[in-house]
């Protein structure tokens, strides 16, 4: 047996947010390891019934992460692993609603790591952000000990706050918790909308055959990681003894400009709309991300398998394949 197999096999899984990109592929991943149990607990705000997750070792639960109730329900399981992924995700949908966004990605946590401690979980892995923790006075590549304090939106604040709070139940209750801290993640699964990510979107337009708005002058440069090396990093920090206590970069190390990106996605599409030039928005403030994943490789033996193309290429095939079901639940307004 492999270290995942050893570790997951006739386990309680909770993965908070396990319908959307990350946590529906995690979900799968984790279901070829024969556990007892996989409870995904999601609200569907940002993902959909149709991409979640329909093993039989699954169970799913619509609720919120802040609703005590559904967490009573939930933690009555006794989860021995939690991957927390729930979140009120992206930095424009939370300079629009930042009240929505403390709630969600501050209590949220808290909420989901009181219950955790009084359950005795084995292992707590929060999904931080590595766009969020360094800002504009970290230094690129970016290292786990260069966070900075000089953000620019409320997703940055409460990303970083959610770190605070998992090394608090660490260091005061010993909690294993990791935090994960992911780079542009992208990847089958994502279904694209008004505050997802720029693949997803782009790779929608671009089907739709209009134009691709890139805000900036495109020589911008983004650390895109494919979700399936993204998993590769999480499942280990599920049982790496290392990593406890730690906050780990998962990206690609690599960087590639904006530009580029749209062209290879219109070709993929055969979108002869090309681009179009819009202003840099405010909170934009970072050109240029990077990643370190020393220590992801010092300690997690992470190693990125898959390239950038490769990873737009299946990318585009989940489209192809879900084009119907995507059309319907897209939502921009």
């Amino acid at each position: 047996m492999s270290n995942a197999e050893n570790t997951y096999k006739d386990s309680v899984v909770l993965v908070t947010g396990g319908s959307g990109c990350v946590g529906s592929n995690l979900v799968h991943k984790i279901a070829k390891y024969d556990p007892k149990k996989i409870i995904i607990l999601d609200n569907l705000s940002s993902s959909y019934k149709w991409n979640t997750p329909q093993e039989d070792c699954i169970e799913f639960i619509q609720g919120d992460i802040c609703d005590d109730q559904i967490l009573k329900r939930v933690f009555k399981e006794e989860p021995d692993f939690i991957f927390h992924l729930a979140a009120h995700f992206a930095n424009q949908n939370s300079v629009d609603n930042p009240e929505k966004d403390l709630k969600v990605n501050g209590l949220g946590i808290l909420k989901v790591l009181e219950y955790a401690q009084l359950t005795n979980v084995e292992r707590f892995v929060y999904s931080s952000s590595g766009c969020g923790v360094y800002g504009l006075d970290s230094k690129m590549p970016f290292k786990e000990d260069d966070i900075s304090i000089k953000l620019h939106t409320p997703y940055q604040v409460t990303k970083l706050l959610g770190e605070l709070y998992t090394n608090y139940f660490h260091n005061l209750y010993d909690m294993n918790i990791v935090n994960a801290r992911f780079f542009n993640v992208f990847g089958p699964g994502e279904v694209p909308g008004k505050y997802r990510n720029v693949i997803p979107n782009f790779m929608y337009w671009a089907m739709n055959k209009q134009p691709l708005p890139i805000t900036g002058d495109g020589t911008e440069t983004r650390d895109w990681t494919y979700i399936e090396d993204i998993l590769q990093g999480l499942t280990r920090m599920g049982y790496v003894k290392k990593a406890v206590g730690e906050s780990i970069n998962l990206g690609s190390g690599k960087d590639h400009q904006v530009i580029d990106m749209a062209n290879t996605i219109n070709d993929l599409c055969s979108n002869e709309a090309g681009i179009k030039f819009t202003q840099r928005r405010n909170w934009d403030a970072k050109t240029k991300l990077l990643s370190s994943v020393d220590k992801a490789e010092k300690i997690l033996n992470y190693k990125p398998q898959h390239t950038f193309h490769e990873g737009l290429e299946n990318t585009h095939q989940w489209f192809v394949d879900n084009w119907k079901q995507i059309q319907k639940s897209a939502e921009f307004e």
